[in-house]
């Protein structure tokens, strides 16, 4: 394909370059790892938590690649609980 026009020619080069990292990237990405099928929904572990006595706000959920949720939230009393969740059961590691 000729191009007659340099600024044409940069942009479509730009693009396959461009295009081509996006690729790059998203090979080189590892998989995300998630809870196994038959897991404690998400939802349950953080409704159980919701529902203790002085509870305050949830503040980080994380999935972590070890296997476990790690959450973080606060206590009405400003207290700070960092827990780890064993999915399978829904209780804490």
């Amino acid at each position: 394909m000729a191009f007659t026009d340099p600024a044409e020619e940069f942009l479509m080069k730009l693009q396959l370059a461009a295009a081509s990292l996006l690729i790059a990237a998203g090979l080189s990405m590892p998989s995300l790892a998630q809870p196994a099928p038959g897991s404690v929904p998400l939802s349950e572990i953080l409704a159980t938590i919701e529902a203790e006595d002085g509870f305050g706000y949830f503040d980080e959920i994380e999935w972590d690649s070890d296997g476990y949720w790690e959450i973080e939230y606060y206590r009405a009393d400003g207290a700070k609980i960092d827990i780890d969740i064993d999915p399978a059961s829904g209780q804490p590691r």
